[in-house]
């Protein structure tokens, strides 16, 4: 359904079976296949999860000896420069860092911390002095945590209370947690392992506040007792990740080193003078938070492989499952032949491709600036937008998916042994974490307002985004130079006026580059109040909070469905494309089925089209409930991450 002439799905004759699982699986791999294949040859007897719920110490203990063996893999020093003892293939540390999501999600973590945000701190945030260090975090020998979230303050970084003050009588820098709201919480690896935290804190020099930077504190010693000014507390046990060792750490005028400043973007000299090679103060803040985008990237990855999981072990569940015979027969029907069960899986399965696919080319945007490739702001910020995006999408889609498959699963899906239980508490928390999902999309959405009146001035609003909107996706889409391709799609499709052929991508494509234009205009119509005489623009802005956070969806959506479509025109084997072409057709009316109000709203759709839209989507449910399990097949989830009680219910 791709084109006017839709591309018959693939049958038996087409393809056997396997070579269809194997393209399929060549074409979700993407460029990181090696590192896939690689992480596909861990023995999950080392890396998988507890067979059953262990004690909270015992399973930190577990998560701990994990880790120590992944460091013995490449994939650590995969994600840092040469010069700091890594390989530079930034790319394949993140794809390999996602295949970690289909394990225990608490080693996911807890290798995050160490080698993503720990690492990532003094590798993107430190200068050369730091480098030394690098070596130490890569091996693990060095175990470190990222102290930033305070418990009064989360995702408003700038407004941190624990304070950093240069005392140039003695060349040291004093931490300080002035008040129990300034409390580092939820730090993962603090209770138990970590020894030194990158520690957040506003800058003091010569009696000036320097905003927020880092600063590396020990806070155990040798022997593994707190440092002197360090309390550390345990968060104890939580909804899930039993094995992080999350804390919470205070500071009572703890000095450390000068030279423990990361200081590439504001450092103190041996005079003892402050410096930075950027002057806004909030441009520096944002430039800081920035080069951390690579976690954000990460949670995304593993949560989209989560989700890839629990609709692994539902589908394989779905297609032995029986239940309740037709009449007239005495054989029960499998669950999956029932339309409710496939309306509730099959678009999930859709989703989980469209995002991994668009995974893809995040994570090698990711790659290009972190390489040096592309080196402009604009890139960093465009970077930025999307990780941000991707994340809240595929959190969400990953929350809201193992939760389903739990339901349809019943009882079976409650059993620890049956994965999902685990997988729903470990990954409740990714819809939070590394970017509360509400705060990222309003950063999406107010990102697409800033670079239209940044690029376009005085211009009336309204027509900047306008202009804008076509501009922006433009450059989403020359990214996966697939700009061409969609384009031509998009202007192949009939006009509005003319029947809504749903069959037709350009179509779709339209209806999502639609409904993103009119949010984004309205959005700014609504904004342009803030600017009159006597408004109060916090009171115009708090009013438009749930438009920007649609906004900022509808922007996410349309951009993960284009990807999708750019990557079946991609597709070389024959059969995964015309298979691929299905999926992604149920994936992108699934999404505007959902979006059904809005378009009969604001009569882009008409009742009669809206009912056919539906009637679609339930014959798309039909056409793929055959190669269901081929396609979950085709995530390439290694097969002892897979077994369960429920595996080949009859």
């Amino acid at each position: 359904m791709s084109t006017a002439a839709a591309p018959p799905t693939p049958t038996a004759s087409d393809h056997d079976g396997t070579t269809l699982t194997a393209a399929l699986r060549a074409h979700l791999d993407g460029p990181f296949g090696e590192v896939r294949e690689h992480c596909r040859a861990l023995d999950p007897e080392t890396y998988g999860p507890p067979p059953a719920p262990l004690a909270m110490d015992e399973h930190r203990a577990l998560v701990t000896c994990q880790l120590a063996s992944l460091a013995a893999e490449p994939y650590a020093a995969q994600g840092f420069p040469e010069r700091q003892g890594g390989t530079a293939r930034y790319g394949d540390a993140v794809a390999a860092f996602e295949m970690l999501g289909h394990t225990d999600l608490s080693l996911f973590v807890k290798a995050g911390v160490q080698w993503g945000l720990f690492g990532g701190a003094v590798s993107l945030l430190g200068t050369s002095r730091h480098d030394h260090l690098l070596a130490q975090v890569i091996s693990g020998e060095l175990q470190g945590c990222f102290a930033m979230t305070e418990t009064g303050h989360g995702s408003d970084v700038q407004s941190l209370l624990t304070t950093a003050t240069y005392d140039p009588d003695s060349d040291e820098i004093v931490v300080h947690s002035p008040e129990a709201a300034a409390r580092k919480d939820y730090i993962g690896n603090a209770a138990r392992d970590g020894h030194v935290a990158a520690v957040f804190a506003q800058l003091v020099v010569g009696g000036e506040s320097r905003g927020v930077h880092c600063v590396l504190v020990p806070i155990r010693d040798d022997s593994g007792s707190a440092a002197r000014g360090v309390t550390i507390e345990d968060c104890g046990p939580k909804l899930g990740l039993g094995g992080v060792d999350n804390g919470r750490l205070l500071f009572d005028h703890v000095r450390v080193p000068r030279t423990n400043l990361l200081g590439r973007h504001g450092d103190i000299d041996d005079a003892g003078t402050y410096s930075s090679p950027i002057d806004n103060p909030g441009r520096r803040f944002f430039t800081m938070l920035g080069t951390l985008v690579r976690g954000r990237i990460s949670v995304a990855g593993g949560a989209g492989a989560a989700a890839r999981s629990a609709l692994a072990v539902t589908t394989r569940y779905a297609a032995g499952r029986r239940q309740f015979a037709a009449p007239g027969s005495d054989v029960e029907t499998t669950v999956l032949d029932y339309r409710t069960y496939q309306r509730r899986l099959l678009p999930r399965i859709a989703t989980a491709y469209a995002l991994q696919l668009a995974q893809h080319e995040l994570v090698s945007a990711m790659d290009d600036v972190l390489a040096g490739r592309t080196t402009s702001e604009q890139d960093q910020r465009q970077l930025e937008t999307r990780a941000a995006g991707i994340k809240v999408l595929t959190t969400r889609h990953a929350t809201d998916t193992i939760q389903e498959c739990r339901e349809l699963c019943g009882g079976a899906g409650y059993l620890w042994a049956n994965r999902l239980a685990a997988l729903k508490a470990d990954t409740d928390i990714f819809t939070t974490f590394e970017g509360d999902n509400t705060v990222l999309l309003q950063l999406v959405a107010k990102s697409l307002l800033t670079e239209y009146q940044a690029s376009f001035g005085d211009l009336d609003t309204a027509g900047i985004v306008r202009f804008g909107a076509k501009l922006v996706g433009g450059t989403v889409i020359e990214r996966s130079s697939a700009r061409g391709i969609i384009q031509r799609l998009v202007d192949a499709a009939p006009g509005r006026d003319e029947d809504v052929t749903f069959g037709i991508r350009g179509t779709q494509l339209r209806l999502l580059r639609e409904r993103e234009e009119h949010l984004i205009e309205g959005l700014a119509r609504r904004l342009r109040q803030a600017a009159a005489p006597g408004a109060d623009a916090f009171a115009v802005f708090n009013a438009t909070q749930d438009h920007l956070v649609e906004a900022g969806a509808a922007h996410v959506e349309r951009m993960v469905a284009e990807s999708f479509a750019a990557s079946v025109e991609d597709c070389t084997d024959d059969g995964a494309r015309a298979l691929l072409a299905k999926v992604c057709d149920l994936h992108v009316l699934a999404t505007i089925e959902r979006h059904k109000a809005w378009y009969l709203e604001h009569d882009r759709l008409s009742p009669a089209r809206a009912k056919a839209l539906t009637a679609l989507v339930n014959e798309l449910c039909a056409e793929l409930r055959p190669h269901a399990v081929t396609l979950v097949e085709a995530f390439g989830i290694p097969e002892g991450l897979l077994t369960t009680e429920m595996s080949g219910t009859a």
